[in-house]
């Protein structure tokens, strides 16, 4: 299993991360993620093809909203919380009561 890439924190940039929760899938992962401390790819998906997730999920990875792991034949992911609570402060919590 490959090992991703994630930007560093401080390197973490506001239109990216407004790009990325731009659309309704992505959006829709991270708010299933913040209210859990992780999930598998599985769990994600819902029924949508592997393909277009593998996408969405690499589009939040390089946007640095989440962090995937890669644990056996899984990837478990979770949601940057404090990285992007310290970086930009309320911005998540403000995306995800809309």
């Amino acid at each position: 299993m490959p090992a991703y890439d994630h930007p560093d924190a401080s390197s973490i940039e506001l239109m990216p991360v407004l790009r990325a929760l731009a659309d309704p899938i992505r959006l829709e992962v991270v708010r299933h993620l913040a209210g859990v401390p992780c999930a598998n790819c599985a769990a994600l998906l819902g029924d949508r093809p592997k393909s277009s997730m593998s996408h969405h999920f690499h589009v939040l990875r390089e946007a640095g909203l989440v962090h995937t792991e890669a644990q056996g034949v899984q990837h478990i992911n979770s949601l940057r919380r404090a990285d992007l609570d310290a970086r930009f402060p309320g911005l998540l919590d403000a995306i995800l009561k809309g």
